[in-house]
């Protein structure tokens, strides 16, 4: 028990912090796993409807565009900064999150998925976390002062949303533990973070949110050729993952310099664009998630080999123009085609490097290391973990520090130092 106790204070809580952090755990797991699947639900209703009518529904794309603009203008405000706000909170930079940035995250990314937009959902999912948690550590706060406590609670709620549209709670507690700071893992929401992931996960599972799961074959020996590699292996889906996050970053920059102080005419064109592209290039294959891309990798279905690189330019393309969505999903779909081009040349089984790359792609996109492995580990088999491992590993070495998340961390040094400036400018 003593031991116990001076892990709680080593890591600056107390016991009453610890009740309050688990009873926090469950209420935001609950309520965040409700809304999970209420989003994924209605989401895939809306893929339903876009399958069905695609040839109708792309047409629309640029007005669905000007319309998403127009419901952040009108009733976004700081909500409109997406999960730019969602780290500015956790890194202490902002007060809250707004109660509307949930229901706006949502209704937008179901217009972009119904018209045809290619984008995934992970990014709604870790907002309707952190603004539950946000506001469900503004009543607790009232009566509860635990140290640090705006970014504990912002790391629960985003361990409960990954968690619970995912279904992958492990990966959503280190993913959330990881992303605000590159190398900084914030042991003491590791309790109630925990608590939430499994809440959301449970409770969104039970209301019909399904886990995409493909159990691999493991058991190749570890032979010198065999991790040389798998390391060549993680360098190539590294340079992907870099190359992925820096062209967001890149395209959304000229886009807004092109059409400053016009985002409508901004969207509109862009979507015309999209529009057009989306059609020609295999009649919708790359709307949406990707999900049914990585589906047919692992099924065997016929990828050709420009999927991966088709899949990211209009996904960059997608999120740059000003449509709402994520990057994640879209992440592990071009790592798995483009596993099913590296297999033969590489003499590996294509179902082994189609998780490797569906893994390592989507931890040097996002700059995380060990979420990427247990995501990796949870959707394949533990057995799959010393080659993620590798191939994770070499891909986060070789990320170049880059990341989809414009508004990360790259080091504890430069959160300090401007912490530090913020301090100082208040003063």
């Amino acid at each position: 028990m003593t031991k116990v106790k001076q892990l709680f204070k080593n890591i600056g809580l107390e016991y009453r912090d610890i009740l309050v952090l688990g009873v926090a755990g469950v209420v935001i797991g609950a309520a965040v796993g409700v809304l999970d699947a209420v989003f994924g639900r209605i989401l895939n209703y809306c893929t339903e409807i876009r399958l069905e009518y695609f040839s109708w529904l792309i047409f629309f794309l640029p007005l669905a565009g000007a319309a998403i603009v127009g419901l952040y203008r009108k009733l976004g405000k700081s909500a409109a900064k997406g999960m730019n706000l969602v780290f500015q909170v956790g890194l202490g930079e902002a007060p809250g999150l707004p109660v509307r940035m949930v229901p706006l995250a949502m209704i937008c990314t179901w217009i972009t998925h119904l018209f045809g937009g290619s984008a995934g959902r992970e990014g709604v999912a870790i907002q309707i976390g952190a603004a539950v948690s946000s506001n469900v550590e503004r009543f607790a706060g009232k009566w509860w002062n635990i140290r640090e406590r705006k970014q504990i609670f912002l790391i629960t709620g985003m361990a409960a949303g990954f968690s619970g549209l995912f279904q992958t709670p492990l990966a959503a507690i280190f993913f959330s533990l990881e992303v605000l700071i590159v190398g900084q893992l914030e042991y003491s929401a590791l309790f109630p973070a925990s608590v939430a992931a499994f809440t959301a996960g449970a409770i969104s599972g039970q209301l019909g949110i399904t886990k995409f799961h493909m159990e691999i074959a493991h058991g190749y020996g570890i032979s010198l050729s065999f991790m040389l590699k798998l390391v060549v292996l993680g360098l190539i889906f590294g340079i992907v993952g870099t190359l992925f996050a820096e062209g967001i970053r890149q395209v959304r920059s000229r886009l807004n310099a092109v059409f400053t102080g016009h985002p409508f005419r901004k969207v509109i064109i862009v979507g015309c664009i999209l529009a057009v592209l989306i059609l020609a290039l295999h009649q919708g294959r790359y709307s949406g998630t990707g999900e049914s891309l990585a589906e047919l990798c692992f099924s065997g279905g016929e990828i050709y080999w420009y999927d991966w690189f088709l899949k990211g330019i209009l996904t960059i393309l997608t999120l740059s123009a000003g449509f709402v969505g994520g990057e994640v999903a879209p992440l592990f779909t071009i790592g798995a085609c483009l596993g099913t081009v590296l297999a033969p040349l590489f003499g590996l089984p294509a179902p082994l490097v189609q998780a490797l790359g569906y893994t390592a792609v989507f931890g040097s996109g996002t700059n995380t290391l060990i979420a990427a492995i247990l995501v990796g580990s949870e959707v394949f088999g533990y057995g799959m973990l010393p080659y993620l491992a590798v191939t994770c590993i070499t891909a986060y070495i070789f990320n170049l520090n880059k990341s989809i998340f414009s508004a990360q961390k790259k080091s504890m040094l430069q959160y300090l130092k401007e912490r530090m400036k913020l301090e100082g400018e208040d003063e």
